[in-house]
């Protein structure tokens, strides 16, 4: 006497999952825990089997509430379909396209009549009919789950995205303001001259806001600029301005300012723009967050066919485990959180934007030296 489907599907279920798990194997980038896997064909197979064997004891209705009715529910997901959408989740989260979901399913499928084959095993038009069944439905909500979870973290990466173009936007606005207000305030005192050092500062703030804005104007016109060309800069007129900029900040913050000579020989070459932009966020976090009283050093170096441009604080040190995320955009690694997070992740995308680099150096119970590393350059 035939055992019939559930029968067989009892007898073989273990050697029916290594079959599957062996065609996995063959795609490419398949990995999954127990746990994921459990979701998959396994459990699928079970529950299959408990629906043959509620229809073959005539409970037809107990058998659709594990597997549902041909076509699906869309009201409420049967059993099969529950599992079918952690399923498809989690093959998400592995990195699966929507054929390799439905892959999974058509495996278990071809396993189930190889194997039928091989051991002579026949079933009824209806146990086929219950199978596919089965089939169609974990299928449809296995996808159906894949592609909400998919249009979901798309729109979570664009809308991410996005806050990361505003952020950075309104970031570099907000730095540049302030030093044009600094220079403001100091020239308003009337005891320093318009044509001096602090209203060049000024007007460098004013033509860098200037410059930003008309660059998102023009990306939002979608008729941006063509790429800027890097160019060969002197490194202690590059300095210069920012340590004007930081005279400011110190003033500002009650803090002093040391600032090495450099060989007037030295360059760097970049975007000068984004350099500035970024050494000025290094050197206003560091008045930002340094004790009071204390000093902000500023100094260049070179190493072997690098210069080295390091901010050196008195903040206390960093955070345990800080130095590997305080570069990540949005993360803030101190009490103080007037900004968005943004400007160690602006500078270091600024500067490794012309072949450099951005580290930071703990110094426990003293500070952190911040260092950026362009390519060695002379003036001729």
């Amino acid at each position: 006497m035939a055992i019939g489907m559930r029968g067989f599907l009892s007898n073989h279920r273990d050697e029916l999952i290594q079959r599957c798990t062996e065609k996995v194997a063959l795609r490419p980038s398949r990995g999954a825990t127990r746990e994921q896997l459990a979701h998959g064909i396994p459990m699928f197979l079970d529950q299959l089997t408990r629906t043959l064997e509620a229809e073959e004891g005539g409970d037809a209705a107990g058998g659709l509430r594990i597997s549902g009715p041909s076509g699906g529910d869309a009201a409420a997901l049967s059993e099969m379909g529950v599992s079918a959408t952690v399923h498809g989740r989690e093959l998400l989260g592995l990195g699966y396209t929507v054929d390799q979901v439905v892959h999974d399913y058509g495996d278990l499928c071809q396993a189930i009549t190889d194997l039928a084959v091989e051991r002579d095993a026949p079933f009824s038009v209806d146990q086929f009919r219950t199978l596919n069944r089965c089939l169609d439905n974990a299928i449809a909500d296995a996808v159906t789950e894949f592609a909400a979870q998919r249009d979901m973290e798309v729109a979570r990466k664009q809308a991410q995205e996005e806050n990361e173009r505003l952020g950075l936007l309104a970031h570099e606005l907000r730095n540049h303001l302030h030093v044009a207000k600094l220079a403001f305030s100091a020239l308003e005192s009337g005891r320093l001259p318009v044509g001096g050092s602090t209203g060049g500062v000024l007007k460098r703030s004013l033509d860098s806001l200037q410059i930003l804005i008309d660059q998102s104007l023009a990306s939002v016109r979608n008729a941006a600029h063509g790429p800027v060309h890097p160019r060969v800069f002197s490194l202690a007129m590059f300095l210069g301005d920012a340590g004007r900029v930081a005279e400011l900040y110190a003033t500002d913050t009650g803090c002093f300012l040391n600032i090495a000579e450099v060989d007037a020989r030295l360059a760097i070459e970049g975007n000068r723009e984004l350099l500035s932009a970024a050494l000025g966020n290094l050197l206003q976090n560091a008045f930002k967050f340094t004790r009071a009283g204390s000093e902000v050093s500023l100094h260049a170096h070179t190493s072997d066919s690098w210069i080295l441009i390091d901010v050196e604080d008195c903040c206390g040190g960093i955070p345990n485990g800080a130095a590997d995320t305080m570069f990540e955009p949005f993360k803030q690694n101190f009490d103080d959180k007037r900004g968005l997070g943004l400007g160690l992740s602006i500078a270091r995308r600024s500067v490794e934007a012309d072949g450099g680099r951005l580290t930071v150096q703990d110094i426990p119970g003293k500070g952190c030296v911040f260092t950026i590393g362009l390519p060695l350059r002379r003036l001729a």
